[in-house]
């Protein structure tokens, strides 16, 4: 099927508004999915930008579907890096006469990008489409990791009905399950119900205080390193960098923050897929969220382009490998760091029951203070908590 008959193309007038003045402008460097234009052959591409103007899913934020043009406008006027990149702008997702046409659609155009292995930018929109996002990777027969960068965990009420505050409690219950990790980088304590957090910890998710993170943004990165799929939640951010929220807050991350680790999820090379959901620029500001949002695409990007083959597998002679031992633990501690990035690992590849299910879940990413820990006879939480889930 092709999946044009799911997409709008992106209109002259549109792009003649962008005041694309200069050559090296993203609008003047990437090949964008035109009016009138024919649908153009994906092989080669490496990225590609999709816009999803749906919102009648979302929580009380009528208003979000018109984001994605706001956005691709300020992307548009950034100035273009990356000689090596083939960037595609398919345009935005028809919208349904029902929202599960939209989701319908959104799968089939995600399915077919990820057989071209192209890593879609999502242009939202509400973010109950990271739950299509997701469906589409029951296809690969892989459990997958999504991360989330949110000031709340979105698991909305019991039996609550799909939509962009309860999302996630959907992809938990959905049958069969694909999901083998979640983790939420940035939870605002006031926003979230501590049985809540319980309830994360106790099914053995990653969730992190916006507070413990912010002391060292740098953290992130392992975290960010292990994601398949990356959800990003606008009202994460403080209402300073991101007044184009309905339900925005004094406090949250700032707009170098959300840049930092937009670059460490773009050098992933696990990721393969992030979506920017809830802007809605009926709130915005002389367009400070809509630049915010567009610098961090900018900085995924920039990321993107500084991929190298640094994850491990059996016997690569590209790591060095550290064996610690803990007084009174039976149990070795395997660190693998790669010679060439310094990037992080522990090896957790002898201890699965199930190697076929879990390879893609051997290797957990981790910093060097993980292994200082270990050397320090201190059990890094990372450790126990992945054994528990590979056991």
């Amino acid at each position: 099927m092709e999946i044009n008959v799911f997409l709008n193309t992106i209109k002259q007038d549109f792009i003649e508004s962008c005041n694309l003045y200069h050559s090296n402008q993203i609008g003047n460097s990437i090949t964008i999915y035109k009016e009138g234009e024919e649908f153009p052959d994906l092989d080669g591409f490496q990225l590609a930008i999709v816009g999803v103007e749906e919102e009648r899913n979302s929580f009380d934020n009528k208003g979000c579907k018109n984001a994605p043009n706001i956005i691709r406008k300020a992307l548009y006027q950034l100035f273009y890096h990356w000689d090596d990149l083939k960037i595609i702008d398919l345009g935005n997702i028809k919208t349904g006469f029902e929202i599960e046409d939209t989701y319908f659609a959104l799968n089939k155009v995600f399915s077919t990008l990820m057989r071209y292995r192209i890593v879609p930018i999502i242009l939202g929109g509400s973010q109950d489409l990271t739950y299509p996002m997701y469906q589409v990777y029951e296809n690969t027969g892989k459990l997958v990791n999504i991360t989330s960068i949110d000031s709340r965990f979105d698991i909305g009420q019991d039996d609550e009905e799909l939509n962009s505050n309860s999302y996630l409690s959907h992809i938990i219950l959905h049958q069969p399950s694909f999901l083998f990790n979640y983790t939420n980088i940035g939870y605002q304590s006031y926003y979230v119900d501590n049985h809540n957090v319980e309830l994360m910890k106790n099914l053995l998710f990653d969730v992190h205080r916006i507070g413990n993170i912010k002391a060292n943004i740098e953290v992130t990165e392992p975290l960010l390193r292990n994601a398949d799929i990356i959800t990003i939640d606008t009202s994460a951010f403080r209402a300073a960098d991101a007044p184009g929220v309905k339900h925005n807050s004094p406090n949250g991350f700032s707009s170098e923050d959300g840049c930092k680790m937009t670059r460490y999820a773009g050098m992933n090379p696990k990721l393969t897929s992030i979506g920017f959901f809830e802007y809605n620029p009926t709130y915005d500001i002389n367009n400070v969220t809509a630049n915010t949002l567009s610098q961090m695409i900018w900085y995924f990007i920039e990321g993107f382009s500084l991929r190298m083959n640094d994850f491990p597998t059996n016997n690569n002679k590209n790591f060095k490998r550290y064996i610690v031992n803990l007084e009174g633990f039976d149990e070795d501690i395997i660190f693998l760091c790669h010679k060439v990035s310094g990037k992080w690992w522990i090896d957790l590849s002898f201890k699965s029951k199930d190697r076929e299910k879990y390879e893609r879940h051997h290797y957990i990413p981790c910093s060097r203070e993980d292994y200082d820990l270990a050397m320090e006879n201190e059990l890094p939480d990372k450790w126990w908590q992945f054994y528990q889930k590979l056991m």
